[in-house]
């Protein structure tokens, strides 16, 4: 229910309830506007504005439309502290650089422009996939204000996106993959087998130990230091043969997998030091292959040997299959000739006197 109601001292008191149920007023020089003074606005012009943002679904308190982004960080990062450590730096830092570029702003002023220059504006500094990272991120946050009803539109979306860093990965061969493995000290040869035949990500690696480890089955438990793993797919358990378990097995510690040096375990800081130093002596790697792209060798390995997709995303342990097709579906054979091939049978089937039923054949083209 609105109201506008005129006041002893003769200004106009606008009135209505919010969707919230709470009554909210603002006071005016004029009821209906007046063409001397059109910047001052009129009581009449408030409500209908608040009553047309509540009927469209966009209605947010106009007290709290006017918070800050840097207030908004303020109360999202209080609320996201339970995540994972990691996963929580991680927010602070990208926090941060949001904060020195908007902070002072007001939410609601922010507009898919002023995203777009900022993107520009950083790639300048920051490689692609960072930019993209911080994107996202901003594009989280400001999600988080639209459901808490502080902004009524998200202005971070698809338009405002930079360029996707997403490149075809790099897959070594097998005689590098073997070559990397001599050249590993005999405290981290574990790095490739548990890379290139399990799939394992570096900080499951330096976390992994003897009882994750079955003659059949590998079961990732945790990752560096001791946390919970990235996804609840992280979990899914791996098939591995029994040759590769003993292999694994000779090379591991008292307890962890990959010991080290001396026996007690490593750092994924440590994993990449070694890392570096051995991919060096390998003929034909990319100086930025990673510890990480022993997993695309081992995606390459189950699409070479036929498997699904949906087989592939379970054994990569990825959330979706699309996050499987997006990184290697250039990798999964061409199926064009085998739909020919299908197609050409039912129709020579047709044909040929020898073939089947005319009428069964129709019906099967008709499906």
């Amino acid at each position: 229910m609105a109201s506008i109601q005129k006041r002893p001292d003769g200004m106009y008191r606008a009135r209505f309830r919010g969707p919230d149920g709470r009554e909210y007023s603002k006071h005016f020089k004029y009821k209906n506007g007046s063409k001397d003074e059109p910047h001052l606005g009129s009581a009449q012009q408030w409500l209908d504005e608040q009553t047309t943002a509540m009927r469209a679904g966009t209605w947010v308190d106009p007290h709290t439309s006017k918070m800050t982004l840097g207030e908004w960080l303020d109360t999202w990062l209080a609320g996201y502290a339970s995540k994972r450590s990691g996963t929580v730096k991680s927010a602070n830092v990208h926090a941060a650089l949001i904060r020195e570029k908007f902070g002072s702003r007001q939410l609601r002023s922010l507009r898919p422009s002023d995203v777009k220059a900022w993107m520009s504006e950083l790639s300048e500094t920051y490689a692609t996939s960072y930019v993209y990272a911080l994107h996202g991120r901003l594009h989280q946050v400001l999600s988080d204000a639209v459901h808490d009803g502080v902004i009524a539109r998200n202005p971070v979306g698809r338009r405002t996106a930079p360029r996707s860093p997403r490149q075809r990965p790099y897959v070594a061969t097998t005689e590098q993959i073997w070559a990397l493995y001599d050249a590993l000290k005999p405290g981290y040869k574990n790095m490739v087998l548990l890379g290139a035949f399990v799939g394992l990500r570096i900080a499951e690696m330096a976390a992994a130990d003897r009882d994750d480890l079955e003659d059949d089955m590998f079961t990732p438990s945790k990752q560096y230091p001791s946390e919970e793993l990235k996804t609840e797919t992280s979990k899914n358990a791996i098939p591995v043969p029994r040759e590769l378990s003993k292999m694994i097995r000779a090379n591991a510690g008292e307890s962890r997998l990959i010991p080290g040096v001396f026996g007690r375990g490593v750092t994924p800081y440590q994993l990449n030091r070694e890392w570096i130093d051995a991919r060096v002596t390998v003929k034909g790697l990319p100086d930025g292959f990673r510890v990480q792209d022993l997993r695309h060798y081992f995606a390459s390995l189950l699409i070479a040997s036929g498997l699904d997709v949906k087989v592939v995303q379970h054994r990569m342990r990825h959330a979706s299959a699309t996050t499987t097709l997006n990184v290697y579906g250039h990798m999964f054979p061409d199926k064009d000739e085998s739909s020919r091939a299908a197609i050409a049978a039912v129709l020579e089937a047709r044909k040929s006197p020898q073939g089947a039923d005319p009428e069964g054949s129709s019906e099967i083209l008709a499906d």
